[in-house]
């Protein structure tokens, strides 16, 4: 299907129709086009449609009342994850309308926790492509299918290789529901048109044997194997989205730690590029803490923090509560590390442990004699602040986080894995087993806690938060690269949105409905840091914050016209 003007399948409805090729149910089959029974009369006689749509003219606002009755008709989250897909895959428009009036209902469907129950089931549910896959099998031939790809232009690109699956391991190609529901927030949160997202699985095997045995898993039947065979693929897919889309951000998106850090290191300062799990996830958990210091009226330099999870998440938010310590008390980085404990599977990490140590996990070890347990840690170090990136579900037991409570008038309690059955510990379980005192964010959302007659509502440390502000940025600027220090800005924007009476609920970050407000305020910042340090590749316009607003799609049904042929 041809059309003109691609880059602008989004219109104001008042502006001049937008011209098409194709016709009939070709148009119906076209998510990016179809309006449903929203067509006009006009629209219906000249593109081919009439009796093809039942004969009454709705509005939108009337096909959101008839999703929202199926909708809530379901009690299943993954059936319910089925329908918006389903509706996802049909009409793109009415599917971001729904999702964008009823976020606070349908990101935990669309993303976790229920992203990572439909990952895993991925291959029984598919019902349409979505996406490019590209595998060990088509190596040399990347670049020429990129131009299988309708769009001829992108802005975003979520490439996951399906290694490490939220705290569900390796899901191989089943993993593609990751940058599928990621692309999802940054076009209801971040304003990115849809047309300019790229969904991408790179498949290189999997090690996981039940998705091996499984007859309807759509990944290459074949483990994980040479390592320079897998980053000579990502070299060649790197460099065809620099030949087909110079301009497109590539997002990378659970890795394994093996790969996830040598990845950014080799291309970040080459290209437009972020990972989302170690800066997104580094910059939401400082804003928290930022939150949580206003709470407690303390300074982060002031903090002891133990971190249950040494992986590329608990690296990326150390790092960023670095950065946080230097910009707030102008110790050095190594100073600051000082603060930091850090406990992988064999205890503490120390600097003469019973294994080498991975690169990333260096700078943090302990000069120490190991201690092979978390309970131990606490007692020796007695924590104000306590992060869990583990994957391992209820490792906060209460014996800890008592024990943590003896030392700590208010302890800091962040419990980051997901989904919510990997969770270290319940909001719940943090709030009873310290008389209400603890400061509580999870990785997934948990329900507001009732403990004698107060109400405590828990942070959810959504990556949600960051990373459509910063990828709408530094597309809107087509800045060169993304630096920590933009990763920081962002941290910083989104604690000063947290309002005094949210604070004095207990939560450390701002109401996820006005994601909208959050994502240009951060994105407002990215391109002024672009601008500053010469990174931005367009002109700066007079009014940035103006300039960002004006860009972000909105869920509005295009007029449309018969192109002449």
């Amino acid at each position: 299907m041809n059309l003109v003007r691609k880059q602008r399948y989004q219109l104001d409805s008042d502006d001049e129709a937008l011209e098409v090729f194709a016709r009939g149910e070709a148009i119906l089959n076209e998510p990016l086009l179809n309006k449903g029974t929203a067509f006009s009369l006009k629209e219906r006689n000249e593109l081919g449609l009439r009796g093809l749509v039942p004969p009454k003219v709705t509005k939108i606002e009337e096909q959101v009342e008839r999703v929202l009755e199926n909708y809530r008709r379901k009690t299943d989250p993954l059936e319910k994850f089925i329908f918006l897909t389903s509706l996802h895959d049909r009409n793109e428009t009415l599917y971001y309308r729904v999702l964008m009036d009823n976020l606070m209902e349908m990101t935990p469907i669309v993303y976790t926790p229920v992203v990572g129950a439909a990952c895993q089931q991925f291959g029984h549910i598919y019902r349409k492509n979505r996406g490019m896959y590209l595998s060990m099998e088509d190596k040399g031939h990347i670049r020429e299918m990129f131009d299988n790809w309708k769009q001829d232009e992108v802005d975003i690109i979520v490439i996951s290789d399906g290694s490490r699956i939220l705290g569900l391991g390796d899901l191989g190609a089943n993993g593609m529901g990751i940058p599928i529901g990621k692309l999802a927030l940054y076009v209801a949160g971040g304003g990115i048109f849809p047309c300019k997202t790229l969904p991408i699985l790179l498949d290189a095997g999997t090690n996981n044997q039940e998705l091996l045995d499984d007859p309807l898993y759509l990944g290459l039947n074949q483990k994980r194997g040479d390592e320079d065979e897998y980053y000579a693929l990502v070299d060649e897919f790197v460099n065809a989205v620099q030949d087909k889309w110079p301009k497109a951000l590539i997002q990378w998106e659970d890795f394994t730690n093996n790969h996830a850090f040598p990845l950014l290191n080799k291309y970040r300062e080459k290209v437009l590029c972020f990972n989302d799990d170690i800066q997104g996830t580094g910059a939401v958990a400082l804003s928290g803490l930022l939150g949580g210091m206003r709470m407690k009226g303390e300074k982060l330099a002031d903090q002891r923090i133990v971190f249950y999870g040494a992986g590329s998440a608990a690296v990326g938010i150390a790092d960023m509560i670095v950065a946080g310590i230097v910009e707030e008390s102008g110790m050095t980085d190594a100073e600051a590390r000082k603060l930091f404990w850090l406990i992988d599977s064999q205890g503490l990490v120390v600097k003469n442990g019973p294994r080498a140590l991975q690169a990333h996990k260096v700078p943090y070890a302990r000069d120490e004699k190991l201690i092979d347990n978390l309970l131990d840690v606490i007692k020796m170090i007695k924590p104000t602040i306590l992060i869990g990136v583990s994957g391992q579900g209820q490792a906060f037991s209460k014996e800890i986080i008592q024990e943590m409570f003896k030392y700590v008038k208010q302890p800091i309690i962040f419990s980051l894995s997901n989904p919510t059955s990997k969770s270290e510990c319940t909001a719940e379980q943090a709030y009873k087993w310290t008389k209400g005192k603890a400061i509580f964010a999870s990785g997934s959302p948990f329900d507001p806690v009732r403990l004698n007659g107060k109400i405590y509502v828990p942070g959810q440390g959504n990556n949600m938060f960051i990373f459509p502000g910063v990828g709408l940025g530094a597309s809107l600027c087509q800045a060169s690269k993304i630096t920590d220090g933009m990763f920081y800005t962002a941290a910083k924007a989104l604690a000063e949105m947290v309002t005094e009476e949210e604070l004095a609920l207990g939560t450390v970050y701002p109401d996820l409905s006005k994601i909208r407000k959050i994502s240009a305020t951060i994105a407002t910042g990215i391109c002024e840091m672009a601008f500053a340090a010469g990174l931005a590749g367009i002109e700066e316009p007079p009014d940035i914050h103006k300039f960002v607003k004006d860009k972000m799609y909105q869920p509005v049904y295009p007029k449309y016209a018969a192109a002449d042929r």
